[in-house]
């Protein structure tokens, strides 16, 4: 992947730049405890001012919630900045205003008024669809920063050509908003190590004491509550177009009518689940699968948690219309046979139609003597041997969609233990109970 550069921005002289930093950094009562990562944007402000630009530098602090908070305030910052990159001036906590991570074009507008061009060097932002990180860039001539491009570069050589063994480490607070690149990077790299704060979640589902560390809390009570499976369910689509989320609604509402599982709507692809749930999806024989839909169908404790998804903040999404269709005809035939019995309808009700109408010309010839020549005796009969063909095909339909389900191979019941009558004790047991030790009834 190739981004523009500073060098692209051309002759900077006299120039006012914006500059997205992620100064970010932690505080203790007020003082910076580590300024890395301010000190990693200096070659980017450095080579700004040394090409005689009048710098801006914006960034968010902490997590204020859209209003001014002093905790958050970027005093601290400010000074340190100061020190370190004399001549940069720096704008006030982005988060303080609503704007920012609602993404409002009313505050991208008033963040670049005056400004001549935009650099963004945050490349721990960049994966949000925030005002001060997508919104820039639709106004004026923009650049990645020397720590953006190198953190591009590196990714974008990994990814397509990574040395073996390849091990992957990645950290953070939330875990919520990372399960995507975790499940990008699980294609990729031969181990995955986590830690920072996200490795406290996994630890605590898998039972270990974490004390006040950071943990996604939610996920993890839900689950040591007895839910074998802990999913994330979209709140919004925001960033969607209309008729995508028009689409996607009408589909759930489809296949939850026409199914006799209950499939939770609009929920995410990653999700919290139990050994037992697992173990219950790896005893399934079947090859084409529609991951959504077998979650549910296992039918073991299942808690579902809202959560709001960030709008796309750069690319386009791999699931075109053609796409989405084919995805809703695979759940749709995967858990319904519904498709086939409408046609069993619709040939019942075009074969009563066309005898009905038949009917009505044979009275009306017999009883009172207007006899009807032409088409309409002619679609009495098209009309109603087709609807026997319609019939004909959903009976057929009926036999093929037993065979169909019988193929999938999908146990009956799914045990969670097998226990042996005290008359039975005596005889030698025959059941085999392990391939379904773990699972629940479904």
């Amino acid at each position: 992947m190739d981004v523009p550069r500073l060098e692209d921005l051309g002759d900077l002289s006299g120039r006012r730049v914006l500059v997205r930093c992620d100064f970010n950094v932690p505080l203790s009562e007020g003082a910076i405890t580590d300024d890395l990562r301010i000190r990693a944007a200096l070659p980017t402000l450095r080579y700004l001012l040394d090409a005689g630009a009048e710098v801006t530098a914006c960034s968010h602090l902490g997590r204020p919630r859209g209003a001014p908070d002093p905790a958050f305030a970027m005093d601290p910052v400010r000074d340190r900045l100061a020190e370190l990159a004399p001549g940069v001036s720096l704008l006030e906590n982005l988060r303080f205003d609503p704007g920012e991570t609602a993404n409002d074009s009313a505050f991208t507008e008033r963040l670049v008024q005056d400004q001549d061009a935009y650099v963004n060097d945050a490349f721990g932002a960049s994966h949000r669809a925030h005002a001060s990180v997508v919104g820039p860039p639709r106004h004026l001539p923009s650049a990645a920063g020397r720590l953006l491009a190198r953190e591009v570069e590196v990714l974008g050589g990994i990814r397509e050509s990574p040395k073996r063994p390849f091990v992957g480490i990645m950290g953070g607070a939330k875990v919520s908003d990372k399960l995507g690149v975790v499940k990008a990077l699980l294609d990729v790299v031969d181990e995955l190590l986590i830690g920072g704060g996200m490795c406290f979640t996994f630890l605590a589902a898998r039972g270990a004491s974490v004390g006040a560390s950071l943990l996604e809390e939610a996920m993890v009570e839900a689950w040591q509550s007895g839910s074998d499976v802990v999913l994330m369910q979209r709140r919004s689509r925001h960033g969607e177009s209309l008729p995508k989320r028009l689409s996607a609604h009408l589909f759930y509402r489809l296949l939850n009518r026409t199914s006799r599982t209950n499939i939770p709507v609009d929920t995410g692809d990653f999700r919290l689940m139990s050994r037992r749930a697992v173990d219950a999806l790896m005893s399934l024989g079947e090859r084409n699968r529609y991951m959504k839909g077998l979650f549910a169908w296992i039918g073991m404790p299942t808690t579902v948690l809202p959560y709001d998804r960030a709008p796309r903040a750069a690319g386009v999404s791999k699931w075109d219309y053609p796409g989405l269709i084919g995805l809703a005809l695979e759940g749709l035939t995967s858990f319904s046979t519904s498709p086939l019995r409408w046609a069993t309808g619709v040939g019942l009700l075009a074969a009563s139609m066309g005898a009905l109408f038949g009917l009505w010309i044979v009275v009306k010839a017999t009883l009172l003597g207007d006899v009807t020549n032409g088409y309409p005796s002619l679609v009495a009969i098209i009309t109603f041997l087709g609807g026997i063909q319609l019939l004909s095909i959903g009976i057929v339909g009926e036999y093929v969609g037993k065979t169909y389900v019988e193929t999938k191979q999908r146990p009956i019941y799914l045990t969670e233990d097998v226990m042996e009558s005290v008359q039975a004790g005596a005889r030698p047991n025959t059941l085999n109970p392990e391939p379904y030790r773990h699972a629940s009834s479904n």
